[in-house]
């Protein structure tokens, strides 16, 4: 596709003088890093495609120095490059059948024809040594890093545009955000949404039952979701699976943080979060097969390839396999995962390229709990379960599959400007069967606790058309871009419900055997509930350049909601909130090449489904989102640094009315919270600090409170810290890191109808990991999770229940690539 691969545009100043004297000839286009030990093997996995992309890849991954002229490579590709080299062997590799051979020079490497004198290379003996291939800090264009993450081994990305459609980079997008890159991935193993979220800076989950997990920042839970860019939403409490969608389709997870109204629409100011698919952008049959085991009887096997489908290329494939199945720390609990993914791209002119796909996910859990262990014994005596204990019979599920089709079209004009098109479509079915703990157990006799069971039947059905269009233009001697876009999103969802007719006791709690628990024979279908929500939304956004080192970002959203829902008793509610503005405002001033500042402001609006203890639904959130901050981008952008602090304002909070349920319903009853205001800071590193070394770290400290200044969202820790850092010693790769969460708690009323408070202390979750490349084709790899084996809770207060998070525990990967 017509400038799919950007040439390195490169500002060259010694270097430049210093590599045509080298070379005999004019070079505008170079690739220069530091040199960290360039006989040093590297693990490379780059796909086929241009032959200058794959140079810039390379030397990014490597750390060498190459310089060549644009010309050289111009229409040309490469195969694959999958395995380990040193550098000069990768270039031998990805030069073959392209009439260039790579030339060793002082300092790094340039390309010449084959066959060239070596001569041709020879500086001239006048010139200064310490003129000759000068490593200098260079200006380089942001597609130094490209956006797409897998096979770069890199801990950051080049690009993003989940916050403005703009495709900036890190550093040049006004708002905290982080990238979970697929070598991180696959480095920590985040098998699951959840794992990632884990990870994030500043984002942290709370598990609601072994198989739904919420997500919150910035003491707000997090209500905006994206795949490829297209907003996609789903209830915490109907969840279809969402929280356990497989990271193995995904190239990386985007995170801002904040409010992200002028792209998503509604939500809350806390983060949106993005999922960017895998392509087939392969012109070679290549790929990778794996398989695992590991605690708890737990096997894995994954497949994926890619293919060109014709002579040219120009119609490429890929698929993408697995199957999971497993056992838990908890008694009867056991999950079988199925995930298939294949899509296809096609080059349709030398601008144009369409994509089109289908992913399928089946989760089928076993042993599924609802809710979680009770918190108190019946006399007010805290409990300390052992963490393998289960309120589930073996017979309970939270079985779901997600099914996903997609197409996407962008075409690049000779000018610069693209436009973009974009249709979803999403059904999320899950079967619920499940028994939820009623009561407390006396202390003595574990006797007191009785079953409420129900079957559940949900279906999700998601269309979301998005349009976009960006051009390019100057003015007043300075460049220029204004996105207009469009969205259309509808939701239908359907939730049927089956009571128990014969429900067996539990009986002595102690005694509790999840194996001989009956299953009871199930009353007639009704309905539970009905929703049909559509969402209308367009949006213009421009960045302005005021000076060379001044950018504006501003745009604003108007956005259109309707919501109608139907109970089972006949009763319905209406949700409609028209022409809702959200603006959006950002200013970056480049303090020089490495450093910048920025300011930013938004608002956001999002429509709640909580209701008060009467059933009224409580009126929408409200807020208002500032930030400022530093940024640093190092190493042409392959480390980036970023200190963000922010406050949010927000009114119409839904905050949990204590144990109360909506009258009729057992659904959580929730009140308003006015004036509530978070504000703290933010700290992330990420990238290579060398090139054989990775790290991720961050830090984030929020306080949110209401007007009068009680806390809010108590059980959202307020300080957490994240750190994973890896370093390759030849054929061996080294890491590990900590995960670590403040105390956070619950106030609650206790069997004597006290209040309590249910608290988790702070904890540290330490993980390690080894990667052995055995031949260059396998690998194989250890990870290991909670090393001290730390007894801590993914869930305490809500309801007066509580629920562990995994024990220590391990798992060795096997991988060969082809």
């Amino acid at each position: 596709m017509k400038n799919s691969s950007k040439r390195f545009k490169q500002k060259i100043s010694n270097s430049l003088n210093v590599a045509t004297m080298v070379m005999g000839l004019s070079i505008s286009s170079a690739i220069s890093l530091p040199v960290w030990a360039s006989d040093a093997v590297h693990q490379f996995e780059i796909s086929a495609g241009p032959l200058s992309q794959t140079l810039h890849q390379l030397a990014l991954t490597s750390g060498i120095t190459l310089a060549f002229e644009p010309e050289q490579v111009a229409g040309k590709t490469a195969a694959a490059l999958q395995g380990s080299f040193t550098p000069e062997a990768a270039l031998e590799t990805v030069l073959r059948g392209s009439g260039l051979q790579v030339r060793s020079v002082a300092g790094g490497y340039t390309l010449v024809p084959e066959g060239a004198a070596a001569d041709v290379v020879e500086p001239d003996p006048d010139t200064p040594a310490d003129k000759i291939l000068k490593l200098v800090p260079l200006a380089v264009d942001s597609t130094a890093l490209p956006s797409t993450t897998e096979g770069t081994n890199s801990y950051t990305t080049g690009s993003m545009n989940t916050a403005t459609r703009l495709g900036l980079s890190i550093r040049e997008t006004p708002q905290s955000v982080s990238v979970i890159t697929r070598q991180m991935i696959d480095d920590m193993q985040l098998e699951s949404l959840t794992d990632v979220v884990n990870t994030v800076t500043g984002v942290t989950s709370t598990a609601l039952d072994s198989s739904r997990n919420s997500f919150s920042a910035r003491g707000f839970d997090i209500s905006s979701y994206q795949v490829d860019g297209v907003p996609t939403s789903w209830q915490g409490g109907y969840e279809s699976g969402q929280s356990q969608i497989d990271t193995l389709l995904y190239d990386r997870v985007e995170v801002v943080r904040g409010a992200s109204g002028l792209i998503a629409g509604a939500g809350n100011p806390s983060a949106a979060i993005n999922l960017v698919r895998k392509r087939a952008d392969s012109k070679e049959f290549i790929g990778h097969a794996s398989i695992s085991a590991g605690s708890w009887d737990r096997y894995q096997g994954t497949v994926d390839v890619s293919t060109p489908l014709n002579e040219a290329g120009s119609v490429r494939g890929r698929l993408v396999g697995s199957y999971l199945d497993e056992r838990s720390f908890v008694d009867a609990a056991e999950n079988e995962k199925t995930l298939f993914y294949g899509t296809l791209a096609a080059d349709l002119t030398d601008s144009t390229l369409l994509n089109v796909g289908i992913s399928y996910q089946d989760n089928d859990p076993r042993g599924t709990t609802w809710g979680g262990l009770p918190a108190w014994f019946s006399d007010g005596t805290r409990t300390n379960w052992s963490r393998s204990k289960t309120t589930a019979p073996d017979w309970a599920t939270w079985a779901s599959d997600n099914t996903n089709y997609f197409a996407n079209i962008e075409h690049v004009f000779d000018s610069g400007a693209r436009v973009y098109a974009a249709y979803s479509k999403s059904i999320q079915n899950a079967d619920l069967r499940l028994l939820y703990p009623l009561g407390l157990p006396d202390i003595n006799t574990g006797e007191g606790m009785g079953p409420l069971l129900a079957w559940y039947d949900y279906k999700r059905e998601q269309d979301t058309i998005d349009i976009y269009g960006s051009v390019p233009f100057s003015f007043a001697g300075q460049n220029h871009e204004v996105t207009l876009g469009f969205m259309h999103s509808k939701q239908d969802f359907v939730a049927d419900t089956r009571g128990a007719l014969n429900p067996a006791a539990i009986g002595n709690f102690y005694d509790w055997n999840p194996s001989a628990y009956p299953k009871p024979q199930w009353g007639e279908k009704s309905l539970n509930r009905k929703e049909k929500t559509k969402q209308v939304g367009g949006y213009a956004v421009a960045r302005l350049s005021l000076a060379d080192s001044l950018k504006l970002i501003i745009g604003s959203r108007v956005t259109n909601w309707e919501t109608d829902i139907e109970y089972g008793d006949g009763s319905g509610d209406r949700i409609n909130h028209h022409q809702v503005v959200t603006p959006y405002a950002g200013l970056i001033y480049d303090i020089n090449d490495v450093y910048s500042a920025y300011v930013s402001y938004t608002d956001i609006f999002n429509p709640q489904n909580a209701r008060d203890i009467s059933g009224k639904y409580l009126d929408p959130i409200e807020g208002k989102n500032y930030e400022a901050g530093l940024k640093a981008e190092y190493l042409q952008g392959r480390l980036n640094a970023t200190f963000s602090v922010f406050r949010i304002e927000q009114d119409n909070l839904a905050q949990a009315d204590g144990n109360n349920f909506v009258t009729g319903t057992n659904e959580q009853a929730y009140t308003a919270a006015e004036g509530a205001t978070s504000k703290g800071f933010e700290v992330e590193v990420s990238g290579a600090i060398t090139n054989n070394w990775n790290m991720l770290v961050g830090w984030s400290q929020f306080r949110v409170e209401d007007a009068d200044g009680t806390a809010v969202n108590t059980d959202h820790p307020r300080r957490t810290a994240t750190l994973f850092t890896t370093y390759q010693l030849d054929q061996l790769t080294l890491g590990g890191g900590v995960n670590w969460e403040s105390s956070n708690y619950t106030m609650a009323t206790n069997p004597l109808g006290q209040a309590e408070k249910l608290k988790q202390d702070g904890y540290a979750l330490v993980r390690l990991m080894a990667r052995y490349q055995v031949t260059p084709a396998l690998s194989a790899q250890l990870n290991i999770n909670n090393l001290f084996d730390k007894k801590y809770y993914t869930n305490i207060g809500a309801f007066s229940q509580l629920a562990y998070g995994a024990p220590r525990n391990a798992n060795l990967t096997l991988r060969y690539d082809f």
